[in-house]
């Protein structure tokens, strides 16, 4: 297994992958597209690696930093979303706004992602939330409410409307109790 390329960049191939030129063999790793737009030809660059295998192919994804490539590995642990789906994720943002948007619920802003359906922006949002919780987002009763709530199956937009009108207080229960109270209230 490759864990980390050190070599020349030589541009974008025609599939849009960085070509990594190393001793004398030209790698195509894809890489996110800020990579190559902030890189010259002809620049050394090191990627750390991530090799996804498939029954038909063998791909290279790169990285700049191992946070990217944590954060890469932790989207391909999500259910449904594969390499080239964490890939656009990256492309859509740098890591440290990412991780926000999904500490704060915002599955609407992964779902405008080409390629990211509403489900699968609610199961990033769902699976990885927590993962985030201590990076300096505050993700506290709200977020537990909303989970708990898109865990009973309510939409997110819906489950964090529910969370602000139970805010006035108390604990978990409480305001969960208050939140299904509110979302029964609509739908009456």
């Amino acid at each position: 297994m490759i864990g980390k390329l050190t070599g020349v960049f030589e541009g974008a191939s025609v599939e849009g992958a960085g070509l990594v030129s190393v001793g004398g063999v030209g790698y195509a790793v894809r890489v996110p597209l800020s990579l190559v737009e902030s890189t010259k030809a002809g620049t050394t660059v090191s990627l750390y690696i991530h090799t996804a295998v498939r029954d038909d192919a063998i791909d290279l994804y790169g990285f700049a930093t191992e946070e990217e490539l944590a954060f890469f590995k932790l989207l391909t642990g999500v259910s449904g979303i594969g390499p080239k789906s964490a890939l656009g994720i990256l492309n859509s943002g740098d890591v440290a706004g990412l991780k926000r948007t999904i500490a704060s619920g915002d599955a609407s802003a992964l779902h405008k992602i080409f390629g990211i359906g509403k489900k699968s922006a609610e199961r990033i949002v769902v699976e990885l939330r927590d993962k985030f919780g201590g990076q300096g987002v505050a993700v506290g009763t709200d977020a537990e409410v909303i989970e708990a709530l898109v865990a009973l199956g309510y939409r997110v937009e819906e489950s964090r409307d529910a969370a602000k009108v139970s805010a006035a207080g108390g604990d978990v229960r409480e305001r969960l109790g208050a939140a299904l109270k509110y979302l029964g209230s609509r739908s009456r």
